[in-house]
């Protein structure tokens, strides 16, 4: 790999990672849920406010079980951005859902609610939102929608863990959550990532579906004689190797937040000036919303000026890239039925996003360096 002075990302560790992981082996229980997977379930509780955590393996994983827990039957259809990964739309799709792509709203990139409701049909199953960045969708309308229609609603808040909507957590929305602590995220053991169980008619199913399809669980709690295969499922447990390198580091919540609060407000207020000059937009964060910190980006003015940006920063061995390309657009989107002009806002917010060197440690020095070369890339 290519390495930068300034990289995009760079892990942080807390200091205590490797203290637990020697613990986790030296207990010579390494398979999932032992004791650090259950730790970091109760911390995830009390330090989130999520309740009903379940580990898994990834994101990816936890959208996979959201899927079979919808039990949807070929042809069912799930409403969602086409600005996100493709994981939200894949998770659904190898189940027999139709992913429906609905534009983004230009001040937040989330999913804009008001073009959900003329997207639903009797087809619908459910409404699949991503935090964008950390920042809250419109939930409060989401979820009258989702109401108005029967409609289960999922959070793929793979950004937001610790961000929240009108002083309530991401991830405690929707019948089911998902998070991600993936290398990238503000909390990451590499790969991982958990499902939030909301709805308590779905709890008993998805541990189920989590131990490959065996009421194991419920064994492990005395709760039967004997365990056996009762119904779908797969292998998304974590060992729990990974689970005590992410307890340190949501241990850490405290420490993380606070220095990404620090990082993120240093480039708003640094480059707030330069950007209303060179017409470049920064991000907004509704009043109403308390963001998690994930991530700075900046829309530029045009494609050219967003390739024009990252060449200059390489130049100066500082690394910044753009997000997602529309799903609606690609291949698969393609093959969808999909064309260009479908999703116009995500279209255009896509040629023009650029993200900013941003992780934990990021030194000041190293900012600095980040601002600089961004406030004489226009000039």
């Amino acid at each position: 790999m290519t390495s930068f002075r300034v990289p995009f990302n760079k892990p942080w560790n807390s200091g205590q990672e490797l203290s637990y992981v020697s613990e986790a082996v030296a207990s010579g229980h390494l398979s999932g849920d032992g004791p650090f997977t259950r730790r970091c379930h109760e911390e995830l509780e009390r330090a989130f406010g999520l309740e009903h955590p379940l580990l898994t393996t990834s994101c990816t994983a936890a959208l996979e079980m959201s899927a079979l827990l919808l039990a949807l039957e070929p042809g069912d259809e799930v409403i969602m951005p086409s600005f996100t990964f493709v994981s939200t739309a894949n998770a659904f799709l190898i189940h027999g859902g139709v992913p429906i792509f609905v534009d983004i709203d230009r001040d937040t990139l989330n999913i804009d609610a008001h073009l959900i409701a003329e997207r639903i049909t009797e087809r619908t199953r459910a409404i699949v939102v991503v935090h964008y960045a950390g920042v809250a969708c419109d939930m409060q309308a989401i979820g009258a929608i989702a109401e108005a229609h029967g409609l289960m609603v999922i959070e793929d808040n793979a950004h937001g863990l610790g961000g929240s909507y009108q002083d309530r957590p991401l991830g405690s929305f929707g019948d089911l959550a998902t998070l991600s602590f993936h290398e990238t995220k503000n909390f990451t053991c590499g790969e991982g990532g958990a499902l939030i169980v909301n709805n308590a008619s779905l709890r008993d199913r998805a541990e189920i579906i989590r131990e490959k399809g065996t009421d194991r669980s419920r064994f492990f709690r005395g709760e039967v004689a004997k365990y056996g295969w009762v119904d779908l499922g797969s292998s998304y447990l974590p060992s729990e190797i990974l689970a005590a390198y992410l307890l340190a580091q949501l241990e850490a919540k405290p420490t993380i937040q606070k220095n990404r609060e620090m990082i993120w407000h240093r480039y708003s207020d640094s480059l707030h000036e330069w950007a209303h000059v060179s017409s470049v937009v920064l991000p907004s964060i509704p009043g109403d919303r308390q963001q998690a910190f994930h991530m700075f980006y900046m829309l530029m003015p045009s494609l050219k000026a967003r390739t024009s940006l990252i060449e200059q920063l390489k130049e100066r061995d500082i690394l910044a890239v753009f997000h997602y390309l529309p799903l609606h657009l690609s291949i698969m989107g393609r093959k969808l039925g999909y064309s260009p002009g479908d999703c116009p806002v995500t279209e255009d917010i896509s040629d023009r996003l650029v993200r900013l060197p941003f992780y934990t440690g990021l030194t000041i020095d190293d900012q600095e360096a980040v601002i600089d070369a961004v406030t004489v890339s226009l000039a």
